[in-house]
């Protein structure tokens, strides 16, 4: 049975986790890798879940405050060996609940147009597409996506 727990990002399943992600990132943003891992450091992340089954780590993610109502979702990633099995929604659900437990009215992130299944994934999970933000607002790799919490 998958358990969900809260935690920050100095858990150390959630490190080793970050650095599948990162690893498979390097891979599929190519040259614009490096551009795309200075936005994401998880040194500060307060709020980060953390997907066990049987007491294996297997997804993580967390979110970070963007403005004063909303948080923008960072490091989702689900263990390629357990794909395809709703982890990744629970991972999500679990960060969306907490933002509103915390009185935040929606959440947005960034993915990257190479990542097709996150773009399905987040599509799939009600999320619509939105201009570009901040940071990504120049870059043609980048997607980005808003769901209102409800």
């Amino acid at each position: 049975m998958p358990n969900l727990i809260r935690t920050t990002s100095n858990n150390k399943d959630f490190i080793n986790l970050v650095k599948a992600l990162d690893a498979y990132l390097k891979i599929t943003d190519g040259d614009e890798h490096e551009f795309y891992n200075q936005f994401n450091s998880v040194e500060s992340l307060s709020n980060v879940v953390v997907l066990y089954i049987n007491e294996n780590a297997v997804g993580c993610g967390g979110f970070k405050k963007f403005n004063d109502n909303s948080v923008e979702i960072k490091r989702m990633y689900v263990n390629p060996n357990n794909r395809e099995k709703g982890l990744g929604k629970q991972i999500l659900n679990g960060l969306e609940d907490w933002a509103k437990e915390l009185g935040f009215l929606s959440c947005i992130l960034e993915t990257g147009k190479r990542q097709i299944e996150a773009i399905k994934f987040y599509k799939k999970c009600d999320y619509k597409s939105i201009s570009k933000y901040v940071q990504y607002k120049d870059m043609e790799n980048s997607v980005c996506f808003k769901k209102e919490l409800m």
